[in-house]
């Protein structure tokens, strides 16, 4: 499964307005609001908030990756966002955090939970990747770069 299949433009914030953690987790689960997918988006929302509240989801390198597993959605749910401002979010590197990408799994499918957490981790890794996010102006440039990342990520498997 690719992210980029998951990632829709409509879950993609290219400039968030929330200057805190919690707003920006907030702002980000907010887009699933009338979602199909969602039975109960404040299930979601507790998810995300009570797995951040074990260790900050602040990876490092200026990027988040909060995330949590609820049965009160019907499938995998992630989005992005980025600010050009920057967020305290009591990074791992002790950093501000640009980039943020959420991903919402369900319980039963924890296998590939990890497995979308650890290509999101690689991904973020790479310099030029982050770079050409934080260069976007669009939900459909950032979009485009997530795809081309994962054809590169494919391509070399």
């Amino acid at each position: 499964m690719k992210l980029s299949d998951l990632l829709k433009t409509e879950l993609i914030i290219p400039e968030l307005t929330g200057t805190t953690k919690e707003e920006v987790i907030n702002e980000m689960v907010d887009l699933f609001d009338d979602d199909p997918r969602v039975d109960d988006i404040q299930k979601v929302r507790t998810a995300v908030f009570e797995r951040e509240k074990i260790i900050s989801t602040g990876i490092g390198k200026n990027f988040a990756l909060p995330h949590g597993k609820t049965d009160s959605i019907s499938e995998i749910l992630c989005a992005f966002g980025k600010s050009s401002r920057p967020i305290e979010y009591n990074s791992h590197d002790g950093q501000p955090v640009h980039l943020v990408f959420l991903l919402v799994g369900k319980e039963n499918l924890v296998s590939l939970h990890i497995k979308l957490l650890s290509r999101i981790s690689r991904m973020m890794t790479k310099d030029e990747f982050r770079r050409n996010l934080m260069e976007a102006k669009t939900a459909a440039e950032i979009l485009e770069i997530f795809k081309t990342e994962e054809e590169t990520y494919y391509d070399n498997l």
